[in-house]
């Protein structure tokens, strides 16, 4: 299913996944971003950037052993997604069909492992299923990550029906905020500190 990025209705808003991992960093920065309108300053929130700029440098090579190796019968490369139902869409490095008949997102990370992966990650893949589950209308319950500078290690990440459902409360969450529900701030209060807005945040 290779679908362009005109299948995106430009006349619809849709979030992505880098949205949803700013909304768990902090739900307050989206509600002063996209319900007010305050303009952010991103150079002053490093953190933020956490999985950003992995989509400029990725690395591509090894695909015939990945297959292999993760009993891949095809695969798709950048591949625009999208959820009608649930307002969401995104671009995922590969899809992958197994050999279960299951599908499976794959993402390519310029980063090292470090025996942890990330939740900003965790909530990347799974959104990935969510859509690929509606457009293909195929069970997926893993998604891979490839962290490049290991020399391609692959993590396996399983997608229960339990982290599903938390992700669409999440993304019903963030809806509400856009309609200016006003959220409680972030627990972390080290988050404050390099926050563009915390200057006009209510602690």
């Amino acid at each position: 299913m290779n679908l362009s990025q005109s299948f995106f209705n430009e006349n619809i808003y849709y979030i992505t996944p880098s949205q949803i991992i700013e909304f768990l960093y902090c739900k307050r920065f989206i509600y002063f971003m996209k319900c007010l309108g305050i303009s952010q300053y991103e150079e002053k929130r490093f953190k933020v950037q956490l999985g950003r700029s992995i989509h400029e440098k990725k690395q591509k090579e090894n695909k015939d052993y990945l297959r292999t190796k993760l009993n891949v019968i095809k695969k798709e490369i950048n591949v625009p997604l999208i959820s009608e139902k649930l307002g969401i869409k995104g671009i995922v490095d590969e899809v992958l069909t197994l050999e279960d008949k299951t599908m499976a997102p794959l993402d390519y990370k310029f980063a090292e492992y470090n025996d942890k992966i990330y939740d900003t990650y965790k909530t990347q893949i799974i959104m990935y299923a969510l859509m690929i589950e509606e457009m293909y209308g195929s069970i997926v319950n893993k998604g891979y990550l490839v962290y490049c500078r290991n020399g391609h290690i692959v993590k396996e990440i399983e997608i229960t029906d339990k982290s599903k459902d938390t992700l669409k409360n999440t993304i019903k969450e963030y809806l509400d905020v856009l309609q200016g529900y006003f959220p409680k701030a972030t627990k972390y209060k080290s988050r404050c500190i390099d926050c563009c807005y915390s200057n006009i945040c209510i602690k």
